[in-house]
């Protein structure tokens, strides 16, 4: 098998390499006109495969590492799509197969790891049954161990709880598994400080922990410095890990960007160019992080943005940048000498961009 001769994640990572992760995909599909806003769930896997595989093969292009299966909410819980002629199980059982089949596919292209991915759970809420919980992550683990994925992630957790008891089944495959939480510096839902998080995690077998999605970059960061402390306290190792939303929010509540009254259809106003991913790519890397991705609102080229700032840690850029040219360098052609002096990093990284939006505020009243 291919995948059987590359690094895996761990090795890569106690090499101390910069893993890029790929970016958000239920939010990209959504705008795109394949996946419903609100459930968020993955049928798209089954009715437009060749839009989730566009996808994937955007993210290697741009320079990810890693192409995280689109199984995000895809348990006999969360499906009810309309997939016709299928049971609720065979729907899930079909979308975590043909996700792991197409994730494999696109990585083969370039020498990309395979994440599977498992998400919080509505039984969780609902009944706080660690059993219930156990069975509904076990059913997506067989497909996944199937598939022979090459690490499993558990990610966008509100609560260290259910993340600690997802983790206890991941681990029982035998393969790496990375568990990031959706909280903001305060903590997760019921209040549980990162530092602590971390440690549950990391107890629980987890070999990668960190954030994902609800806040901003620079939020996120904060966040995972907290758990950086608290390992380094208790005395444990754990890798860092770190996949933003890709919106500014410094307005949001500890509920996360949902709290704004323009998510999730009018956060457009609110998305980082990629100049703002160069500042987040290097702000990571220099807290100690070393696998750093996007969540919701990253596209490609905010991927791409990540691939070339840290191209001299990793020592080569995208194939997606070669006629792109970082920082702008491609505009030294232009016919106008003032693109021309835009040409620069430091134009870039100074600049102040306006929102062209006349009378609106720059932050909002979170609805929470």
């Amino acid at each position: 098998m291919a995948s059987a001769k590359r690094k895996g994640i761990l090795e890569r990572l106690d090499a101390g390499e910069v893993v890029v992760g790929d970016g958000g995909y239920v939010f990209q599909l959504e705008r795109r006109g394949y996946v419903k806003g609100g459930p968020w769930t993955p049928e798209a896997v089954v009715e437009h495969p060749e839009a989730v595989r566009q996808l994937h093969r955007e993210f290697l292009r741009a320079g990810a590492d890693v192409m995280q299966t689109l199984t995000f909410f895809s348990s006999v819980v969360d499906i009810n799509a309309d997939v016709p002629n299928l049971t609720v199980s065979a729907k899930c059982q079909q979308i975590n197969e043909m996700a792991c089949d197409m994730a494999r596919e696109v990585a083969n292209e370039n020498g990309a790891l395979v994440s599977a991915c498992v998400s919080q759970t509505p039984v969780y809420n609902c009944s706080g049954s660690e059993a219930e919980v156990k069975a509904i992550i076990k059913m997506q683990l067989d497909v996944f161990l199937k598939k022979d994925i090459d690490f499993l992630m558990a990610e966008y957790f509100a609560d260290v709880e259910e993340a600690v008891w997802v983790v206890e089944v991941l681990v029982t495959s035998g393969k790496p598994v990375a568990a990031t939480l959706c909280m903001s510096p305060a903590g997760d839902k019921k209040g549980v400080s990162p530092a602590e998080c971390a440690v549950r995690l990391a107890k629980a077998g987890a070999k990668i922990v960190g954030v994902n999605c609800h806040v901003d970059p620079a939020q996120c960061i904060q966040t995972v410095q907290q758990m950086k402390a608290g390992l380094d306290a208790a005395g444990l190792k754990a890798h860092l890990m770190i996949q933003p939303l890709c919106f500014h929010c410094p307005d949001c509540t500890s509920e996360g960007y949902f709290s704004l009254p323009e998510a999730p259809f009018a956060l457009e106003s609110r998305v980082l160019n990629r100049w703002d991913v160069h500042k987040y790519a290097r702000e990571a890397y220099n807290a100690g992080i070393r696998y750093i991705g996007g969540c919701c609102g990253f596209e490609p080229y905010h991927i791409r943005a990540i691939a070339e700032e840290l191209a001299p840690e990793r020592g080569f850029l995208p194939p997606a940048s070669q006629k792109h040219g970082a920082w702008g360098s491609a505009l030294d052609v232009g016919s106008r000498h003032y693109v021309r002096a835009r040409a620069c990093r430091s134009h870039w990284e100074n600049l102040k961009p306006a929102s062209g939006r006349p009378l609106c505020p720059s932050l909002s009243t979170p609805d929470s």
